[in-house]
């Protein structure tokens, strides 16, 4: 079983910047980066396949968030600029072994334990 350790959250004002990072046991086929805010669904943020590098993004984030690997350290980092109160939620790591579409959470079978993102405005 894959380990995913998540660190990096915390608070800042819109417009700030945070990176979080993930820290993996292993490399799977495919990480990401989910949020969830209270009362809503868990939604896709980035993913990234390891092998290619090739990065995906919700439409939300696209232009301010970067999703990046380092494979030395086994960590995939999500930056995140420009942000914004809706932004504010629960940020999860989360690696599977396949391929498929990158933000359906289902097919997700490591998560880590969270980090915490609050942007005030």
């Amino acid at each position: 079983q894959v380990q995913l350790v998540e660190s990096g959250g915390g608070s800042v004002q819109a417009g700030g910047s945070l990176r979080l990072s993930c820290a993996a046991s292993i490399f799977t086929v495919t990480m990401a980066w989910f949020r969830q805010a209270p009362g809503k669904e868990r939604e896709g943020v980035a993913g990234l396949y390891t092998n290619s590098g090739s990065t995906l993004y919700a439409d939300s984030v696209k232009g301010r968030f970067t999703i990046s690997q380092d494979n030395a350290k086994n960590t995939v980092y999500l930056q995140m600029n420009s942000l914004k109160p809706e932004d504010t939620a629960m940020y999860f790591c989360a690696a599977r072994a396949g391929w498929g579409t990158w933000s359906n959470a289902k097919s997700y079978n490591a998560w880590g334990q969270g980090t915490q993102v609050t942007v005030s405005s």
